[in-house]
């Protein structure tokens, strides 16, 4: 229709505009078809009427009015004038990033991305803070393209932050630094970069030099491990929180991902010595290899966990170590 009406588009865009004003029940067709030809619609006059429309579905439990009511939003966040609308949808689009279909938080991500980018926009810090959480799960999204999003939004979100001198963030910044570094070895070089990046601005907002100076160039495999051996030793109550994070990318098909998961869970593993759920992780990680049908890392991974346990077990001896008592008596 688009392509052999293209005149007629703009006038069929103001009438479905029209029904889907007055006849609600209609909403379903019409919206189907107004979503095909919004951007035929001039959104100068019309902008306002559309985003009303589209907002009345983003709170749907009807999955077709729902993924509609997004599409919308997507290409009218593009329209400047129309910032305030877009806004006020915030707390809907921040409630589906916990959608389990990747389609539907990707087109929240975008919106919500495209809201953030506006020029002298003012949020308070604990709204923004309250984005920063649901993101972080989708650093390990099946798809690229939502975690590529999530990460360049949470690089924005902490710069929104550091900009105001507030720290809301420490907490959240603190917990993404692993994903974050596990998927700095993606094979995808924009979502690589992309961590990086947003590894070096929370390394800033915590004010952490070290990390950051590990950061700056493109370093290779053995200098990548000394940022996660910083992370891992520096905290070895949340050996079991990294373990977790780690889990998931053994079972990736990429080579660089999973050999960095075996690493760091060489070295977590040996952190979580005696602590409860030590037995049980190491169990799932060794699982999750056999999974992937790699004997290989299984390799790697029990030879990880016998070197630094036999390091540990070396040094612990060292410190414990007595010269002998020589008895002077017959």
């Amino acid at each position: 229709m688009r392509r052999g009406l293209t005149s007629l588009c703009p006038r069929i865009a103001f009438c479905l505009l029209t029904l889907l004003e007055e006849q609600p029940r209609w909403d379903l067709p019409a919206l189907a078809f107004f979503v095909e030809v919004l951007e035929c619609l001039d959104l100068s006059k019309h902008g306002q009427s559309a985003l009303t429309v589209m907002s009345r579905h983003l709170p749907s439990k009807c999955r077709d009015r729902l993924r509609l009511g997004l599409r919308g939003p997507v290409l009218l966040s593009k329209e400047p004038s129309l910032g305030g609308g877009i806004r006020g949808m915030y707390p809907h689009l921040v409630e589906h990033l916990a959608d389990p279909d990747g389609e539907m938080v990707a087109m929240s991500l975008t919106v919500l991305t495209c809201m953030l980018q506006e020029k002298d926009l003012q949020i308070p810090s604990v709204t923004v803070s309250k984005l920063a959480e649901p993101l972080l799960p989708h650093f390990q999204n099946d798809n690229s393209h939502v975690q590529l999003l999530s990460i360049q939004l949470f690089c924005k979100v902490m710069e929104l932050v550091a900009e105001e001198g507030e720290n809301p963030l420490t907490r959240i910044v603190s917990r993404s630094l692993f994903p974050l570094f596990l998927r700095w070895h993606d094979e995808n070089k924009h979502v690589a970069e992309a961590s990086r990046q947003a590894l070096l601005r929370a390394a800033r907002l915590l004010r952490r030099r070290d990390l950051e100076e590990l950061l700056r160039e493109e370093p290779p495999m053995e200098q990548r491990m000394k940022f996660a051996e910083c992370l891992l030793l520096e905290d070895e109550s949340r050996a079991a929180e990294h373990l977790r994070w780690a889990l998931p990318c053994l079972q990736s098909p990429q080579e660089p991902l999973r050999q960095a998961a075996v690493r760091c869970l060489g070295l977590a593993g040996v952190l979580m010595m005696g602590q409860k759920e030590e037995l049980q992780l190491l169990t799932e990680a060794l699982q999750a290899l056999r999974e992937y049908e790699s004997p290989s890392l299984i390799s790697q991974f029990i030879q990880l966990l016998f070197d630094r346990r036999s390091a540990l077990l070396c040094l612990l001896d060292e410190e414990n170590w007595r010269p002998p008592v020589i008895s002077t008596s017959l």
